[in-house]
């Protein structure tokens, strides 16, 4: 009877494993870019004050849609009209420190980001709303800061949505966003 019941338990754990099912891969891959850019491999540094100089700042979380042959802005991204920054889920923005974006200073902390784009230029949003789906949770009420810079054409197509953080000067952080052939940079001011 042990045995029985010992098989019955065996059964019903692998049923149970097997029960519950992965969610099926996205179709625009998740992506982190983080400044300094090796941040997350600050462990690996020989020295404190190599470690130091990788203790993380700012991280962007995003998902990466490629634009197959599609025309991406004012097409299938309208101007004038909010943007998650990519794909899926919000674009997600962490400050490790307070910062200023435009004349604005914001604490760290986690935030979405929101760009409106238009022909000539991209409005980037800091708001407070997490955790969304796409632009459906976006309260333009809950805009943290605002900053408005020229987009800049590149010579190359890009295909799939790219972000960057880098240090244009000192403690002046760009975040860098490129897809098609729109780029545009948006400087972070470090406190």
């Amino acid at each position: 009877m042990k045995k029985v019941m010992m098989m019955l338990a065996f059964f019903a754990a692998v049923s149970t494993v097997n029960a519950q099912k992965f969610s099926k891969l996205g179709k625009s891959p998740t992506d982190i870019a983080h400044y300094p850019t090796n941040a997350a491999k600050r462990a690996f540094a020989k020295t404190a004050e190599q470690k130091k100089a990788l203790e993380p700042k700012i991280r962007v979380i995003y998902a990466r849609p490629y634009k197959k042959g599609r025309e991406v802005f004012g097409t299938l991204l309208e101007f004038g009209k909010a943007w998650r920054v990519g794909a899926d889920e919000s674009t997600e923005i962490l400050f490790m420190t307070d910062v200023m974006v435009g004349k604005t200073k914001v604490k760290a902390g986690r935030y979405s980001v929101i760009i409106i784009p238009t022909k000539d230029s991209w409005t980037l949003k800091i708001n407070s709303e997490n955790d969304g789906w796409g632009n459906y949770s976006y309260d333009a009420s809950k805009d943290v800061a605002s900053i408005t810079v020229p987009t800049q054409k590149s010579s190359k197509e890009i295909e799939q949505l790219s972000v960057v953080l880098y240090e244009k000067s000192t403690n002046v952080v760009h975040l860098k966003i490129g897809w098609d052939t729109t780029v545009a940079e948006f400087p972070i001011m470090l406190k």
